[in-house]
């Protein structure tokens, strides 16, 4: 923020105030860590703080510090209501328009709060008073650091602050591998270890955690990869019987498409996803290098995100949805070749 921003910020956050604080639909590790690092900041801060989420997240994030004090916007709709009507303060962590909060869309935009946008996504709409908008940042929980940092309040991380925010950077970076994981990011990570983060417990919390379902699933899936090598691009697919059949979670296919991506010589991967309860095929897509698939996400399927990281919805079936794919790589057959 800039400076005069920053000592506004100071005095609004002087006082106690009711302050709600709001992931995106479908919070990830980087969107909950955020969302609770700064919701324990704030409560030790005596200010009056909710975390509303739009819906419901995997499993494995709900040992998270504070997670048990998320409400979810989907089963608590009256209280999640009434928490908005009543904010004087709305955080937005890890997206930048209110498209991304489903059901709780209309209820942001009615809101008197003042806004305050914290996010590292391409494209950021113009609704908060204040923005905290950096692409270049490996996660939205590094740019909480940055922010309690700005507000000289590093002395309060504690040990459950530095868990949240080292979950959110470490699953938003692929366990800093990916090319936002800058050198600073490493020195914030330091800091957190520290404070009390303990790195090999929290990968065993998110990543230690598959059932026999699960992995059975990423069998089919990795049986379903089919590669476009004139394109240098995979995908997977995974119809809603073939997920049933495996009794599927939220989250069970969290990381599917980084086996694609793994591929010698592919640089473009994606997973569709089958979600006949919302009508809708689901997709992440991945790449590496230059190869843009926010652009791609935004422009054909209802989404965005990062540059090498994005994701998206398809209205047609599953057989349209990838047929369509294929025919659309040609236009990008000078950037993947």
């Amino acid at each position: 923020m800039v400076e005069g921003e920053l000592k506004q910020m100071k005095r609004l956050l002087d006082s106690p105030k009711k302050i709600v604080i709001v992931p995106h639909k479908n919070p990830d590790g980087d969107a909950l860590g955020a969302s609770l690092a700064l919701f324990l900041f704030l409560k030790a801060k005596d200010h009056k703080v909710n975390v509303v989420s739009p819906n419901d997240y995997p499993e494995f994030l709900k040992w998270l510090p504070g997670e048990s004090e998320i409400i979810k916007f989907d089963q608590d709709n009256e209280k999640g209501k009434m928490l908005l009507s009543e904010a004087e303060l709305i955080f937005t962590l890890d997206f930048n328009d209110f498209s991304r909060t489903g059901e709780m869309e209309k209820f942001l935009q009615k809101s008197s709060a003042e806004f305050v946008m914290i996010d590292h996504h391409q494209q950021p709409s113009n609704y908060a008073r204040f923005t905290e908008s950096d692409t270049a940042m490996s996660s939205t929980s590094e740019m909480i650091y940055n922010f309690l940092e700005q507000l000289d309040q590093l002395s309060a991380v504690t040990p459950e602050m530095a868990t949240c925010l080292y979950t959110g950077i470490m699953t938003d970076t692929g366990s800093f591998r990916f090319p936002s994981t800058s050198s600073q990011t490493h020195k914030v990570i330091a800091f957190l270890m520290e404070r009390g983060a303990k790195n090999a417990e929290i990968y065993q919390q998110v990543y230690d955690t598959n059932s026999l379902d699960s992995l059975h699933l990423l069998g089919v899936a990795l049986m379903n990869i089919r590669v476009l090598k004139e394109y240098r691009a995979a995908y997977i697919s995974l119809s809603q019987e073939e997920l049933d059949a495996h009794n599927y979670k939220k989250g069970d296919t969290e990381g599917f498409v980084n086996y694609i991506l793994s591929l010698k010589n592919i640089i473009f991967a994606v997973i569709f996803i089958e979600n006949k309860q919302e009508g809708i095929i689901k997709m992440s897509l991945r790449s590496k290098g230059d190869f843009d698939v926010n652009r791609i996400a935004r422009k054909y399927y209802h989404g965005g995100g990062h540059r090498n990281a994005a994701g998206g919805k398809s209205l047609d079936n599953m057989e349209k949805t990838i047929k369509k794919f294929v025919n659309m790589l040609s236009e990008y057959e000078n950037e993947l070749l």
